[in-house]
């Protein structure tokens, strides 16, 4: 029997430590997978989530999941569901 699945959709845009990001992918992961599984399925996946959230601090504090702040050491083992959106956007400045 085949292991259930899930499917989420990733998007990290926006400048972060000295590169630009682009990222919006929809990932699957096994029933029951937690936004720390996320991280390491992405990183795996050639997805650069950790070095995102490595070279800019504060974005760990600012993702989203499904239009909510979700701290990533707050939440790190918070199950996923199918068709959750979790997005990380660097803050633009300019004037």
């Amino acid at each position: 029997m085949a292991q259930k699945r899930i499917r989420v959709h990733l998007m990290i845009r926006g400048r972060i430590g000295d590169g630009w990001f682009d990222v919006d992918r929809r990932l699957k992961l096994r029933a029951g997978a937690t936004l720390g599984d996320l991280i390491t399925h992405a990183n795996e996946k050639g997805i650069p989530l950790s070095l995102a959230l490595e070279k800019s601090p504060h974005l760990s504090e600012t993702l989203m999941l499904n239009g909510e702040r979700c701290p990533v050491a707050e939440h790190r083992d918070r199950p996923l569901n199918d068709g959750d959106e979790i997005y990380l956007l660097s803050p633009l400045a300019g004037g």
